[in-house]
């Protein structure tokens, strides 16, 4: 039985985001990690341009999707996990820490219908957890410190860190988000890069660094610990520390924070519409 799962990605420039499908070679069972639902934030118009790519995609090689799975409730893009739910009805994976963030931006937002249990989501992970993927398992790592809700999802031979880590010449994710903590950052990285050196990785997000001209978003173990410049081999807790809050405070707020994580808490669903069948998204004034 091979470990080597097929990974394709699926790069969204609008949000610097990346998307996968991660297969089963031997069955053809397969998982989506982190889809995009394309949010225009001029008209506030939505589109699955992206997400209906995914599905072409699954469709084209056969695949049966047996999970969606979000490494955590994103604030730089909108989720489609509960449209890709309601066209295949796979079910919803986060991480169980998803119950904090839905405390906190629920009392924000002020939403009635929003319960602040998990229960949007049909599946609730947390460290040591295993999801099966056919021949394949899918062996689940808490990695908090950008949200408290963050996970890793382990796939044979591959790993996806969502926002723990990005590319080695890039660095790592802020740790500001309420329920962040350089601290626990630092910690989730350690035992990321615990992995086999050859472990692939797969990262959420690429920002295209001075002086490289692609975008790119797999590395290695190896090469993270060799060449990360946030958290190389070596770096102490306190460093890194020290660096993260450093770097966190000079940062402005994603431009899609306030209808992303309004959605995302809501496993992709919007919020009702209203009595006028329209659908709203709050802005809350000088609130974050």
């Amino acid at each position: 039985m091979s470990d080597q799962p097929h990974v394709e990605a699926f790069f969204d420039a609008a949000t610097f985001t990346v998307s996968y499908v991660v297969h089963d070679p031997a069955t053809l069972s397969a998982a989506v990690i982190d889809p995009v639902l394309d949010f225009s934030p001029r008209n506030a118009r939505t589109s699955t341009r992206s997400a209906d790519t995914l599905l072409n995609y699954v469709a084209a090689k056969g695949l049966k999707l047996a999970w969606i799975l979000e490494t955590h409730a994103h604030a730089d893009h909108l989720s489609a996990s509960h449209y890709l739910r309601e066209k295949t009805g796979a079910p919803i994976v986060i991480g169980a820490g998803i119950v904090k963030v839905q405390e906190v931006f629920a009392a924000l937002f002020e939403t009635d219908d929003v319960a602040r249990d998990g229960s949007q989501f049909d599946r609730l992970v947390d460290e040591g957890n295993v999801l099966s993927l056919g021949q394949l398992d899918i062996l689940v790592l808490h990695t908090p410190g950008h949200t408290p809700a963050c996970v890793s999802y382990v796939i044979g031979d591959a790993v996806f860190v969502g926002d723990t880590l990005f590319m080695p010449d890039y660095g790592t994710a802020r740790s500001d988000f309420p329920g962040g903590s350089a601290e626990h950052l630092y910690r989730s990285i350690r035992k990321i890069l615990a992995l086999p050196d050859e472990t692939r990785m797969f990262v959420g997000h690429d920002y295209l660094p001075e002086g490289r001209q692609d975008y790119r978003w797999e590395t290695s173990v190896a090469q993270q610990n060799a060449g990360n410049v946030h958290i190389q081999e070596g770096v102490s807790e306190g460093d890194f520390v020290f660096l993260r809050q450093a770097r966190d405070a000079k940062l402005e707020a994603p431009l899609l924070i306030l209808p992303s994580l309004q959605v995302n808490i809501r496993a992709g669903a919007m919020p009702p519409a209203s009595k006028g069948g329209h659908i709203y998204l709050k802005l809350p004034i000088n609130a974050i």
